[in-house]
């Protein structure tokens, strides 16, 4: 497993994060990807749902979110407009810090995620709209780390990478 991790910032519409990076943990579930449900569960990441992606930049500012590409193999574009197009397959995993924008550029017919957030919460999804600012930005500033990286629990890179503020 390659750990990649990208920061973004707040393009005046899609807040990104300040405090934490995207990371991608690329082939993190390759050969076990009918299992990534069940990982995201064990390390207390609910509330999860199997789909693709929304076609139009996107984020939740009230949560963090955890995609695992259960199959296929998709272009997303992270970060909003100015952000970056990353390559995604079966097994590999994004996690999304609180206000991170995503959107599906391209993807194969049989492209399908699974998406989890941490104690199951319960997710909003925001689009960029002049008028979500400023609650926005404090549900992002309130989003604090996760108790467990949703790939490896206690010891994952999440620990690592979103440690200080």
């Amino acid at each position: 497993m390659d750990i990649i991790t990208r920061t973004f910032e707040d393009d005046g519409y899609i807040p990104n994060n300040p405090f934490y990076p995207v990371i991608l943990y690329k082939g993190a579930l390759a050969g076990r990807e009918s299992e990534t449900e069940m990982v995201f569960n064990e390390n207390g990441w609910l509330n999860s749902w199997t789909n693709g992606v929304f076609n139009y930049h996107h984020y939740h500012s009230n949560t963090h979110e955890v995609l695992g590409v259960v199959s296929g193999t998709a272009v997303l574009k992270l970060g909003g407009e100015n952000g970056e197009e990353v390559a995604v397959e079966a097994g590999d995993v994004v996690l999304l810090p609180a206000g991170t924008g995503h959107k599906r550029i391209s993807a194969s017919p049989d492209f399908k995620v699974t998406g989890a957030y941490p104690d199951g919460a319960d997710y909003d999804t925001k689009t960029g709209q002049t008028l979500e600012r400023p609650q926005v930005m404090e549900n992002i500033k309130h989003t604090g780390i996760p108790e467990n990286d949703p790939v490896l629990g206690k010891n994952g890179p999440v620990h690592e990478y979103w440690n200080t503020r």
